[in-house]
């Protein structure tokens, strides 16, 4: 997915047509109560490394789990003094400042699964780890859809630089579509939601990588959002048996937030169970 193509999703909001191929999935929402018309969902597929994009810059366990890896505080991006994102998100701080990103700490389900497939396909079902649900949860339903699919963010092994530049060129293209859906006028009816089949292991492994993990963190965007830390920050003393983050947040209660905020009242029906939308939208 390139910048001309982010640029072309932001036509789409504003013209109601997608030109971009497999790139592009829309399905049309009828609520016209909704306060969210559109929903951008961004794929970080791989596993993204959450515990080096939102930091626990303050816990000293951090660098000692990750001796070469860690981020050092004169080069995070400081969003509290606890707090802080990867210095390649730089492009995001823009929206950060203007409160519409809010970030969900410790997302993920009960019983992780580290098969990339099995876990996407739980995402994708909205199911439990030991339930097989057919059809996606967006096939349940009646919103205006773009998914964006951003590969590589399986880094077992140089994570350093690969991952820096994956999130480079996501908060590069997010910034982009931002700026192009504010232009347009589209931005306070869209929603921005990433997502992640799982985060990475809290401890490095020994080819400068890191292994399949549990709970990861995630954004949410758009001019509706209301801005600031969500959900549980890493407990680096308290990791999962296989050495991952501990889950706070059902991955669900993202998606209730998403069909609430688009109209879609019975949220239950979809995902098979009812969970609380978080309060991150303004309206």
């Amino acid at each position: 997915m390139d910048r001309r193509e982010f640029l072309s999703i932001a036509g789409a909001f504003a013209g109601g047509l997608c030109s971009i191929g497999d790139a592009c999935a829309i399905a049309h929402s009828d609520t016209s109560s909704a306060s969210i018309r559109s929903l951008v969902i961004v794929d970080l597929d791989g596993g993204n490394d959450a515990l080096n994009t939102v930091i626990p810059i303050a816990d000293a366990r951090y660098r000692v789990l990750r001796p070469k890896l860690a981020i050092s505080k004169d080069r995070a991006l400081m969003l509290d003094e606890r707090t802080a994102l990867h210095p390649s998100l730089l492009p995001l701080m823009s929206a950060w400042r203007a409160n519409e990103m809010a970030i969900v700490q410790g997302v993920g389900y009960d019983a992780p699964n580290r098969s990339h497939f099995r876990s996407r396909q739980i995402w994708d079902t909205a199911s439990h780890a030991d339930e097989y649900r057919a059809g996606g949860w967006l096939d349940r339903v009646n919103l205006k859809v773009t998914h964006i699919t951003l590969h590589g963010f399986d880094t077992h092994e140089r994570q350093s630089h690969r991952h820096a530049a994956l999130l480079a060129t996501l908060a590069e293209r997010l910034a982009s579509l931002r700026a192009s859906l504010i232009a347009s006028g589209a931005w306070s009816r869209t929603l921005v939601m990433t997502r992640s089949e799982f985060g990475r292991a809290a401890r490095e492994n020994a080819a400068g990588g890191t292994d399949h993990g549990a709970a990861a963190a995630h954004f949410m965007m758009g001019g509706g959002v209301r801005g600031g830390l969500f959900g549980m920050p890493p407990r680096l003393d308290r990791l999962d048996a296989d050495g991952g983050l501990s889950v706070g947040v059902d991955f669900r209660t993202l998606y209730a937030t998403v069909l609430d905020a688009c109209g879609q009242i019975d949220s239950s029906s979809i995902l098979g169970a009812r969970f609380a939308p978080l309060p991150i939208l303004r309206v």
